[in-house]
């Protein structure tokens, strides 16, 4: 067992030489022969297995440290995931476990006990090779549920502590562990192998790999580096992107290659001259494409140069650039690749439609969690465009064979495969013939098929969704889940967290600065808005909702909000929501009776937006909190859209002054009123005095007749009174033929405004230019 400090073996882990073993304290030990009879089969089918030591830590890390010492399995290719560096092997803390995606072991030992976080157990099995084991150090089973870890910890969030935490999660894992095939279990407090894990698999063969096409324009050196059949005939599709404009959407779940085919395809495509944006969640998500195009670069002795980008002899090259940075088509790119699209938000996949050439790969099952945003509403828009699409899937597993065992439970216990409802279940669900139902967190334990139909539209209608998500949803006491069902089939969820009701204390650490977790809406109004009362107030916060995507556009989604509404109305103070802010879903959540209350100063780094808040009071109490941030916001957003929120989008900010209900004033004064009516129409100036010009705009779009003016009309007021733009800028995006007849129609737009909110002598004024 490791005692002391080891050797580098990657970036900030050890590299152990050599791992020693001592005697177990233990007399009950587990027989070396049953783990190498594990492990033999592993090997002989290709495929993955797993060994629980369930019981005490202590006992469980000698355990593995005995076996490991037993196994012919090198320490280079162990890693031990736990909060305690107890093993001579590479160690990785739970909270990193993402060090381990893209890399493959031949053991991964989990320890379970201090940090059972559902992320880093999906991304340890993952991290495993077929052939190889994964050894979960857990308490005995029986008692799992009932433990308290870090991990609870987090789940526990104010006004609640970990004692309500329910432990659902893992009394659901216990249940999985008894009863999948390939996974082995030792209790280790009576010496007792409860299960062998052996499954007794038919041998496999692997067909031989076909021969390249005979008229591939891609280099026969790129086909030769593919491992599958799979990746083979996917690298002749992205062949298609030499005759632009084409698209080429690949998908497979974990392991498969997708990204290592990508990188192939576009390490050709830099080789013939071009230049190809990647984009991705993150640089490291990438790192596998650019590894492989990298290598094929070198192999066709055409790698000029690399670092931050990869240079092809020929001038082509391979960049990368985070999702709202590539939406913008930095340096116009001739292809863009976007690795795990179905993570990237929609709104940015459509910016990039204007490149000739694009790529999406995109992960089904994946263990870092993904969402089916990409599916369900970008593949239309792309199937609507210029593009020839061309669709593939990757089925043959590279690291282990088609129906590892492990795979299966890792799907199951962490529900990466959850989905909706097939369609014809729900294809006739109507607002009038659903059942609205409170469902708790024992009710979705108890029901496999409603856990993963509530799970499976959570992950389809959210840009990314996470194995952590379904812990929080079985175990987080400050959820609730709320739902509409149509024959027994959910065709409408929404997900919500208590916040608020919090104590003195914890309101005035919230005001000097200090991160109550799980109460976003009141840390909002504290910390950023300054207001120490905000979460006093009990609010239920959607954090998402979602309908069944065939049978939207019919009023579910209201109905939910309005039942769920009308359930809280003696139960809490408000109900809100925050979101990365669109002019749709402004204005579903306005039309919902939810109105604007913040917009966030900074953009997301993952979707590129900025956020809203919105709340619809419930109480009396609930009242006097919107009010008085809802007349903050109209009062103030004037000078935040001339400043920090100079950028952002018109419609946009349109539709959240629409959606504020607030009862600003319009305060001008009689000079006022004659300097905009002279801008209006006659012989005034906007630019002697811009004041007037913004309150009267801010006040048309927070409390005007949304009908008085066009939307480029309102587009305009927004950009040139309220966020103070160049002419420049504004005669090309609202598509003006020049500065003169943009500046013709604001005077055009502020003639009605004058008539519907001035004064008898402002409209008197205005007539008098207009004879």
């Amino acid at each position: 067992m490791h005692a002391g400090p080891v050797t580098a073996a990657h970036p900030g882990v050890g590299t152990p030489t050599k791992r020693t073993s001592r005697d177990s304290a233990n007399d009950a030990v587990m027989d070396t022969a049953d783990a190498r009879r594990l492990l033999a089969e592993a090997e002989r089918a290709n495929e993955r297995r797993v060994l629980v030591l369930a019981g005490a830590r202590d006992a469980g890390l000698e355990t593995a440290d005995r076996l490991l010492d037993a196994l012919s399995i090198p320490l280079t290719g162990t890693s031990l995931v736990s909060t305690r560096d107890a093993l001579a092997c590479e160690h990785v803390p739970p909270r990193n476990a993402d060090r381990l995606l893209g890399t493959t072991r031949q053991a991964v030992v989990f320890d379970a006990h201090p940090d059972c976080r559902p992320n880093a157990l999906g991304r340890v099995v993952g991290a495993v090779d077929g052939g190889g084991l994964l050894i979960l150090l857990a308490p005995p089973l029986d008692d799992w549920p009932e433990r308290r870890d870090a991990f609870d910890d987090g789940l526990a969030v104010p006004p609640f502590d970990a004692s309500d935490v329910t432990g659902h999660f893992r009394r659901r894992l216990a249940d999985t562990l008894r009863a999948h095939p390939g996974i082995a279990l030792y209790d280790l407090d009576s010496g007792t192998l409860e299960r062998d894990g052996l499954t007794d698999p038919a041998p496999r063969v692997r067909d031989p790999l076909p021969d390249p096409p005979e008229s591939a324009a891609f280099p026969r050196a790129a086909y030769e580096a593919c491992l599958t059949g799979d990746q083979l005939s996917a690298l002749a599709t992205f062949e298609t992107l030499l005759d632009p404009p084409a698209a080429v959407v690949a998908d497979a779940d974990r392991g498969r290659g997708k990204s290592s085919v990508a990188g192939l395809a576009a390490a050709c495509l830099a080789r013939e001259g071009l230049d190809v944006l990647v984009t991705a969640p993150g640089r490291r998500s990438a790192d596998e494409l650019f590894a492989r195009a990298r290598e094929l670069l070198a192999e066709l002795d055409a790698l000029a140069t690399e670092g931050d980008e990869l240079v092809a002899d020929s001038g082509g090259r391979i960049r990368f650039a985070k999702p709202p940075d590539a939406a913008a088509l930095p340096g116009d790119p001739d292809a863009v690749f976007v690795d795990e699209a179905a993570a990237i938000p929609v709104r940015l996949l459509e910016s990039l439609l204007d490149c000739e050439r694009l790529a999406f790969t995109t992960t089904v099952h994946g263990y870092e969690g993904a969402g089916r945003g990409f599916d369900v509403r970008f593949r239309d828009r792309l199937d609507d465009g210029s593009h020839a699409v061309e669709e593939l899937s990757l089925a043959d597993p590279i690291r282990y064979a088609a129906g590892d065992p492990v795979e299966a439970w890792a799907f199951r216990a962490l529900l990466l495969d959850a989905r909706p409802a097939v369609d014809p279940l729900v294809a006739d669900a109507q607002p009038e013939n659903a059942e609205y139902v409170a469902l708790d967190s024992a009710d979705l334990l108890a029901d496999e098929h409603l856990l993963r139909e509530v799970f499976g539209l959570l992950v389809y209608a959210h840009y990314r969704t996470e194995p952590n998500d379904l812990a929080r949803l079985l175990d987080a006491p400050n959820l609730a889940v709320r739902a509409l069902l149509a024959d027994g089939h959910v065709v409408s969820v929404a997900l919500l967290a208590r916040e608020g009701g919090l104590d003195a204390d914890l309101r005035a650490g919230m005001y000097e600065g200090e991160r109550v977790r799980g109460n976003m809406i009141p840390d909002v109004l504290t910390s950023q808005l300054r207001d120490e009362d905000a979460a006093i107030p009990v609010g239920y916060r959607v954090m998402r909702i979602a309908t069944h995507h065939a049978c939207r556009s019919r009023g579910l989604g209201s109905r939910l909000l309005g039942d769920l509404r009308e359930e809280f109305a003696d139960d809490a103070d408000w109900v809100g929501t925050g979101f990365g802010a669109t002019p749709e879903l402004l204005d579903f959540w306005r039309e919902s009776g939810y109105s604007t209350v913040h917009v966030s100063t900074t953009r997301n780094d993952t979707s590129g937006e900025y956020s809203a808040v919105m709340l619809d009071p419930l109480s009396h109490l609930g009242e006097r909190l919107h009010d008085r941030h809802a007349d903050w916001f109209a009062d103030r957003i004037s000078g935040v859209l001339s400043d920090a929120l100079s950028d952002l989008d018109r419609d946009v900010a349109r539709a959240a002054l629409r959606s504020c209900d607030a009862d600003p004033d319009l305060d001008l004064s009689a000079r006022d009123w004659r300097v905009v009516a002279g801008a209006a129409h006659g012989p005034g100036m906007y630019s002697v005095d811009p004041a007037p010009f913004r309150h009267l705009a801010r006040y048309h779009l927070v409390a005007g007749d949304p009908d008085l003016l066009s939307a480029r009309e309102e587009r305009l007021l927004v950009g040139k009174l309220l966020q103070a733009r160049e002419w420049d800028g504004l005669v090309d995006a609202l598509d003006f033929h020049s500065h003169g007849q943009a500046m013709r129609a604001l005077g055009d737009a502020l003639r009605p405004l004058v008539r519907e909110h001035g004064t008898d002598a402002a409209r008197d004024e205005l007539e008098r230019f207009s004879e």
